[in-house]
């Protein structure tokens, strides 16, 4: 399954930014615009494809920040690293639930169009947490409700035919699982967004 999903995307790495329009782009700064980042942080880019929200993370973080994209496809990866080819822009094509980074070094992580695609969503979970400072946001994105990517990827079929996006209730309980906090989630036509807090302390190691 794993590598069927590798090839899936890798296949479609070239095309990938076509696939979001002016008004996409538009909606996805509005988004970014909400989160609370400051000049200086280091923000983990979870399943960054080519890179779609790098340029938009970058500007906030600022010089003295940075802007770390994982993702498991190597065409996505090295597309992101074409794209960006920036000081403070880092891309790694590694997979969400093997993250080769220290704990505790990232002031937040987003994931944007990809939680659905994760091979083991609490283990990402629970990794995502490892890497995050205490008190670091995550911030889950789509530019669809559960419904509308859950109905979406079913037309799409192949390797992500199968591919869910949690509820509101189910992705609340599965961040709170891994050990988040202050969970909320929006899940309405045009836009998910669950965004939630790393505890204080880590939990005891389940990986």
């Amino acid at each position: 399954m794993h590598d069927t999903h590798q090839a899936f995307f890798d296949q479609l790495a070239e095309e990938w930014d076509l696939s979001f329009t002016a008004e996409d782009l538009e909606r996805l700064t509005r988004v970014v615009n909400r989160m609370q980042i400051t000049a200086g942080s280091d923000i983990l880019d979870l399943g960054c494809g080519t890179g779609i929200l790098f340029d938009m993370l970058r500007r906030k973080a600022g010089s003295k920040g940075s802007v770390t994209g994982v993702d498991f496809s190597l065409q996505m990866a090295a597309r992101a690293h074409r794209n960006f080819p920036f000081d403070n822009v880092n891309v790694v094509d590694a997979d969400v639930v093997n993250l080769p980074f220290l704990d505790r070094c990232f002031d937040m992580a987003v994931a944007f169009s990809s939680f659905p695609h994760f091979s083991d969503r609490q283990k990402a979970l629970l990794e995502t947490r490892r890497v995050l400072k205490p008190g670091a946001e995550l911030h889950i994105i789509h530019l669809m409700s559960s419904k509308e990517i859950t109905a979406m990827h079913h037309r799409v079929g192949g390797a992500v035919a199968h591919d869910v996006l949690p509820d509101a209730g189910e992705m609340a309980r599965l961040l709170e699982a891994a050990g988040f906090v202050h969970v909320k989630v929006e899940d309405k036509p045009g836009l998910y967004l669950a965004s939630a807090i790393n505890a204080k302390q880590l939990l005891q190691s389940t990986l």
